[in-house]
């Protein structure tokens, strides 16, 4: 059983977890007019510590999807990584990993759709947190017959709570089909990503992702992934469309995300991808991103910002 958080950041201040609460009327909870984040936290045995992986990004993206739900918050990425690192220490979480889950929401008690003249607020907690997919190195993946959001309907590119009601549609479908996971295409047929990950395929000695123009999350991971692999693994990245059948003929295919970290795709609507199991490329991949995102790589220790430890 996983366990729960103790404390959560609160209208200002570290409270008990069961002080954090709000009202049956706080507008994001009628209207879905809240942003979220998901960052993680690695613990490195080694070390005794716990890293924070690219936090300021992560944050940065948050009040970008509040700027979107026209929020004004007194807040910067480096105030909101202060208040992490206080949230954690509180927790004093050691020998786990921890999932972080910072929310902006409006937190005005009125009755009425819109955006403007509404107050607004931050608050976060975090737990720890494993597998977001049970079958990492091989998930039964299908294709969902609903489409992705459109950035002309609600923003693709910020983490905005009601839009996440098609992510739980595309999610629980596939779960009850008796698959791990979905992938979904956008409007014009192209994949788009899974239900919650961005997704890239091998092909040909290729890795190949989808463009930020299909409608994507524009994933931290995402960015992380395009670098280990050019530059780690001295693998070509192409970002364009990719029709739905090239996905059968990939040699590998991988979901990637905060959430879902890195997770081999070995079968698609019962056709097997590449070889059925895990394949070399996202093999060594998996290796590189656990020990990069448990401050186990040194140059790249300015993505792993430690809890316990000084800060560099």
């Amino acid at each position: 059983m996983v366990q729960g958080p103790s404390y959560a950041y609160f209208q200002g201040k570290i409270v008990p977890i069961e002080e954090a609460k709000v009202s049956v009327m706080t507008h994001a909870l009628n209207y879905g007019t809240g942003a979220f984040g998901g960052v993680r936290a690695y613990w490195n045995d080694d070390e005794n510590e716990l890293f924070i992986f690219r936090p300021l990004d992560h944050f940065q993206r948050v009040l970008n999807s509040g700027k979107l739900l026209l929020m004004d918050l007194p807040h910067t990425p480096e105030t909101m990584l202060d208040v992490l690192l206080e949230l954690l220490r509180t927790e004093n979480y050691r020998g786990v990993d921890v999932y972080i889950r910072p929310l902006i929401y409006k937190s005005s008690t009125v009755i009425g759709v819109r955006l403007h003249d509404l107050e607004a607020d931050f608050t976060m907690f975090a737990q720890p947190f494993g597998s977001y997919i049970h079958n990492e190195e091989g998930s039964r993946v299908t294709f969902s017959a609903w489409r992705r959001i459109d950035d002309n309907m609600i923003p693709a590119r910020g983490k905005i709570t009601g839009a996440y009601a098609n992510s739980a549609f595309i999610k629980t479908d596939a779960t009850l089909s008796g698959f791990d996971e979905a992938l979904v295409l956008d409007h014009n047929g192209h994949i788009s990503e899974g239900s919650a990950e961005n997704f890239f395929m091998v092909r040909d000695g290729v890795a190949i992702t989808p463009p930020v123009t299909t409608n994507i999350l524009e994933g931290i991971t995402r960015r992380t992934i395009m670098h280990l692999l050019s530059e780690e693994m001295g693998m070509p990245v192409e970002v364009r469309e990719i029709d739905r059948t090239e996905v059968f003929i990939a040699d590998e295919a991988f979901f990637c995300g905060t959430g879902v970290q890195v997770v081999a795709i070995t079968e698609v609507d019962h056709r097997s991808v590449g070889t059925g199991k895990l394949g070399p490329v996202v093999r060594q991949l998996r290796q590189l991103y656990f020990d990069l995102v448990r401050g186990k790589i040194a140059k790249y220790r300015a993505w792993n910002v430690p809890v316990f430890g000084p800060q560099a």
